[in-house]
């Protein structure tokens, strides 16, 4: 890829999160971000099919960032609440993308998207829990209940506290769980 192509899909990028700031993702449309963009609609389409396209690309590179940037991630498996607390704060890391990507109708496309790549890393590494209806259960609460404890509540009663309130709660749960 070269200098100029890098520069035009920053500026797709740019002119999309600025207008995704104001309005949900179903009223932005490809004009508003080739005007903000400086760009033609013939460039546009040659980068994305549609808004969608674009939307769902970023939010993946945010997923691949937060998945990145957990360190050994077969922990879940063995330290639930150390996995937790790298989770929530590679969602702190990414805090801005996601409230930007990941807002509105597409509030659900990142615990769904993250608990999808996680639990097919962990059946890699354990296949045998891929049935484990009791397994699965409590990835999926983990994984989401994580999430939306931190989305609905991080802002409200800050980081610092909404980490320590989910590491009890973990530790509690799990310390019930025989498992």
């Amino acid at each position: 890829m070269d200098l100029r192509e890098k520069k035009t899909l920053r500026n797709i990028k740019n002119a999309f999160f600025e207008l995704r700031k104001e309005k949900n993702i179903e009223r932005i449309k490809v004009k508003e971000i080739c005007e903000k963009a400086e760009i033609s609609k013939a460039t546009f389409y040659l980068h994305y099919s549609n808004i969608y396209d674009l939307s769902e690309t970023l939010q993946k590179e945010v997923i691949t960032s937060i998945l990145d940037s957990i360190p050994n991630p077969e922990k879940i498996y063995s330290n639930y609440v150390e996995f937790t607390k790298k989770l929530l704060e590679a969602f702190y890391q990414q805090e801005e993308n996601i409230s930007v990507l990941f807002s509105g109708s597409q509030l659900s496309v990142l615990p769904t998207a993250i608990e999808k790549e996680i639990k097919t890393f962990v059946y890699s590494l354990l296949p045998q829990k891929k049935e484990d209806p009791y397994f699965n259960i409590l990835l999926s609460y983990h994984i989401q209940g994580s999430y939306y404890a931190y989305i609905r509540n991080g802002h409200k009663f800050g980081k610092d506290f909404t980490q320590k309130a989910i590491k009890k709660i973990s530790e509690i749960f799990y310390s019930l769980c025989e498992y």
